[in-house]
């Protein structure tokens, strides 16, 4: 499976991007995804996660009510809305599938896309 995020870049305080992730090949549906993040000098983390039908999502505290996950399971495409963005939001993200029963915690995500990178400035 191969992933291409994409969507990053600089915004001020307050304001909105939308990542894509876009999947190649017919299984994009057989996997959960999620979103996770590196900030710099900080360790990768869990953002959100989504099931394979769409039906469920899982958000960490931090982005609740801010971060809204979807899928296109036609286009096999993930997305992220983001809105009301902080500068803590600032970090690289990468997208990931997951076929394991841990994917809204952030477990078995085992194929990667490249990242794309988020500047929120204050």
């Amino acid at each position: 499976v191969q992933l291409q995020a994409s969507g990053g870049g600089l915004v001020q305080a307050g304001g909105s991007l939308r990542l894509s992730c876009a999947t190649s090949g017919r299984t994009f549906r057989s996997y959960h995804m999620g979103w996770f993040r590196q900030a710099p000098g900080k360790e990768r983390e869990f953002v959100a996660a989504i099931s394979r039908s769409g039906g469920s999502t899982r958000y960490v505290d931090s982005v609740k009510d801010r971060f809204t996950l979807s899928r296109d399971n036609v286009r096999n495409t993930l997305f992220l809305q983001m809105n009301n963005l902080k500068p803590e939001d600032t970090a690289v993200y990468y997208c990931a599938v997951s076929a394991s029963t841990d994917w809204g915690t952030g477990g078995g995500y085992v194929y990667w896309g490249q990242g794309t990178l988020v500047t929120v400035s204050s």
